[in-house]
C-alpha cells in the first residue's frame, strides 16, 4: 500500500504557483506531516492526494489504496446526530449490526477521550470534541490512507495535545496517515516532514 508521488506541481488559473517538483513515497505505519508558509498549498497538496483534483504537474499513483478519508480544517457532521451515531455509521456501513457497532463506537469515543459526549449532538460539542469525534469516525472506517488537514487550528494548547495523541493513536500498518500542519506541537509528533515550500514564479 502506497501512494507516490514525482514531480508533483500544482497552480490555479491567473494565480502563481504554489509548488513545484515533489517527489516522495508514502507507506503505512508512518505518521507523515505537511509543514509549510501559509499560502504554500498544503491543502491543495491533500485534495490532490484524496484524487479530488488533478495536478498541473507530475503523477500520483495510489497502489493499493482504495479508500480515501479526508478530515478537513473546520468539523463536519450532521447537527443532530449523537456522537455514538455518528461514528458507528461507518461500521454499519461494513456491515455491521446495530448491536456490534455501537459498543465499537463505544469504545472508539472513549479511546479518543470522547465517552462523556457519547450522547451529545454534534452541533452542541466544543470545536475539540467535533474535531475528535471526526478522527474516530474516520478510525471507526475502513480507509487505506487517512488525510487530516489543520486540526488544531483555533483550539487551547490543551485540547491540541489530546489532538496529537488521538492522531498518534490512528497511525498502523494497514493506514496511511498524513497531516496538513502550521502547529509545532504536532509536526513533534511526525515520525517524517514533507516540507511543501512555494514554487518560484
Amino acid at each position: 500500500m502506497r501512494l507516490v508521488a514525482e514531480g508533483l506541481g500544482h497552480r490555479f488559473p491567473g494565480q502563481p504557483p504554489l509548488f513545484a517538483d515533489l517527489s516522495f513515497d508514502l507507506r503505512p505505519g508512518v505518521l507523515y506531516g505537511l509543514v509549510g508558509p501559509s499560502g504554500s498549498g498544503k491543502s491543495t497538496l491533500l485534495s490532490i492526494l484524496s484524487g479530488g483534483l488533478r495536478p498541473s504537474n507530475g503523477n500520483i499513483e495510489a497502489i493499493g489504496v482504495d479508500r480515501i478519508g479526508w478530515i478537513m480544517q473546520n468539523p463536519v457532521g450532521a447537527p443532530r446526530r449523537t456522537a455514538i451515531d455518528q461514528v458507528a455509521v461507518p461500521l454499519l456501513a461494513r456491515g455491521l449490526l446495530r448491536r456490534e457497532a455501537e459498543p465499537q463506537a463505544r469504545d472508539l469515543l472513549d479511546r479518543f477521550g470522547l465517552a462523556h459526549v457519547a450522547a451529545r449532538e454534534f452541533r452542541r460539542l466544543s470545536g475539540g470534541e467535533a474535531q475528535r469525534m471526526c478522527l474516530a469516525r474516520a478510525a471507526a472506517s475502513d480507509y487505506d490512507a487517512i488525510l487530516i488537514d489543520e486540526p488544531t487550528a483555533q483550539l487551547d494548547r490543551d485540547t491540541a495535545h489530546t489532538i496529537g495523541d488521538v492522531i498518534r493513536e490512528m497511525v498502523s500498518e494497514e493506514r496511511i496517515v498524513v497531516l496538513a500542519t502550521h502547529d509545532e506541537l504536532l509536526r513533534n509528533r511526525c515520525d517524517q516532514i514533507l516540507q511543501v515550500d512555494p514554487a518560484a514564479p
